[in-house]
């Protein structure tokens, strides 16, 4: 049975739907049912359904939402909250005492507290704490909404990231930008609604799972961008067909396909190929240009550091380059109508990404300067073209550090017991603090959020209510944010 809304209003389960189901609850519904799909009458309906309505059609959202686009940039491996953004002046009066702290979960032991080899000033007119290893995103601080108190379930990266990207520790569940994509479709035509950018260095852990569509119909699901050279593989016509024989070649290729699907009701790949097809077809005049950076000035490309060469200071380090090339394509494919555009930066392991086990302050040495400029120019970027008050730009990783030091060379374990995310624009209240970690930095104990609370915000200010956004699969009504009823961190909003 088809699960895509016909429109916003029943984005929440149409009344119809839910006959069904709960028909099917009763032997006499069993029998019913059985009927019914003897006779055709589901795959008649489904079919219907997903051949007449186009899955990315814009939809209005639920109320109010200044946010019309949202930018995640993702620190894989989990950036040190106590080395950036959360200062403990209390973890470095205490450097090098020993105390039990939980290490992993329920693993209480004894380990050597690290301080931080940072320095921390309070920045902008609202004062917030920025270390120096970020000296161009201080200036910026203003325009922060640092929550200081998350948490989540897992400290382990692969369940970490899939929980931070779909709500569960497991695979198989719509990403956010599904969920954004599903709810509130998309505004290009031309372009992918929801486009994903990995590091060079290499993708997350647990993989394509963090931008799958899961049950979701596979129009849905992320379309990943290449960080350098051909952006979209195979993009490119065949050799000596023009774009009338392409157009024919398409249209006839979809006609087969609705034909097959006809029989075949539910199977979103194909449906998902035959618009695939399309969107391919039109990337090929669009694309090139959305992602054509000389088209910029000379200024814009500075700011973003995109001209920067690799430096020599460490073998890992990539500089600002490659991030910020990619930073500057999420602004121009939000300009275009892009609606979620998530930025991985980190990739392959340890020191290569922000998991820091064999030593913190090398680990910021290699990647803070390759995100510090391009961040705050994107932020300024933004700002300055009348787009921060409409896009979301989401900064943090799948967990934070621990105040303990790990190894001989000073590096820190995973955390999920207390860490920092930041929001800035899109109806976020910029200069804000909000929640606190305890006086080590070690688990959230103000204001305490699961992320969950985090998506709910997200889909807050884009419009949508988490509590209505369902997708009906499995017999229930599932939603992003689960079935503990999640809150919206409301002191991060204007």
């Amino acid at each position: 049975m088809s699960s895509h809304p016909p429109n916003p209003e029943s984005i929440c389960v149409g009344a119809r739907r839910q006959f069904l189901w709960q028909m099917g609850a009763g032997f006499g519904g069993v029998a019913l049912t059985g009927l019914l799909d003897a006779d055709g009458f589901f795959a008649s309906r489904a079919a219907a359904s997903s051949l007449m309505e186009n899955p990315l059609a814009p939809r209005p959202p639920h109320a109010g939402g200044r946010a019309k686009a949202c930018i995640f940039l993702f620190m894989y491996g989990g950036p040190p909250q106590m080395d950036l953004f959360d200062y403990k002046p209390e973890l470095q009066k205490r450097d090098g005492q020993s105390i039990d702290l939980e290490q992993r979960r329920r693993d209480v032991k004894p380990g050597k507290l690290l301080g931080s080899k940072r320095e921390f000033r309070q920045h902008g007119k609202s004062g917030l704490w920025v270390s120096d290893a970020l000296p161009n995103l201080a200036t910026q601080a203003d325009k922060l909404a640092v929550i200081k108190s998350l948490y989540c379930d897992s400290f382990a990266h692969g369940s970490a990231m899939l929980q931070l990207n779909s709500g569960r520790i497991i695979q198989g569940w719509p990403s956010l930008g599904s969920w954004l994509a599903y709810g509130l479709g998309s505004p290009s035509q031309n372009l992918p609604g929801y486009v994903v950018m990995l590091d060079p260095r290499g993708g997350p852990i647990s993989g394509a799972a963090n931008w799958s569509s899961g049950f979701m119909p596979a129009a849905y699901q992320g379309t990943v961008f290449r960080s350098g050279g051909q952006p979209i593989l195979n993009l490119d016509s065949a050799s000596g067909l023009t774009r009338d024989m392409q157009r024919d070649l398409i249209d006839t290729a979809n006609a087969l396909n609705t034909e097959h699907l006809m029989s075949r009701p539910g199977y979103s790949e194909l449906q998902a190929r035959i618009r695939s097809y399309e969107l391919a077809f039109q990337l090929q005049a669009t694309a090139p240009e959305a992602l054509d950076l000389s088209q910029e000035s000379h200024a814009t490309l500075q700011a973003y550091g995109v001209n920067e060469s690799k430096p020599e200071y460490h073998p890992l380090a990539l500089g600002p380059a490659p991030f910020g090339r990619q930073c500057l394509i999420a602004r121009r494919l939000v300009e275009r109508g892009v609606r979620f555009i998530q930025i991985y930066h980190g990739g392959g392991h340890q020191q290569q990404n922000w998991d820091a086990h064999n030593g913190v302050e090398e680990n910021l040495r290699i990647h803070c300067p390759e995100v510090d400029r391009p961040i705050t120019a994107l932020l300024q970027d933004l700002e300055q073209r009348g787009l921060l008050d409409s896009t979301v730009v989401v900064w943090g990783g799948e967990f934070g550090r621990q105040a303990l030091s790990q190894g001989n060379k000073g590096g820190r374990d995973h955390n999920p017991l207390g860490f920092t995310y930041w929001l800035a624009g899109g109806g976020t209240k910029g200069g804000t603090s909000y929640g606190e970690t305890d006086e080590l930095g070690h688990s959230a104990v103000v204001d305490r959020h699961h992320i969950r609370d985090l998506h709910a915000t997200i889909l807050h200010l884009m419009g949508i209510d988490h509590q209505k956004l369902t997708f009906f699969y499995g017999g229930l009504n599932q939603k992003l944010t689960g079935v503990v009823e999640a809150e919206v961190i409301r002191g991060v909003l204007a």
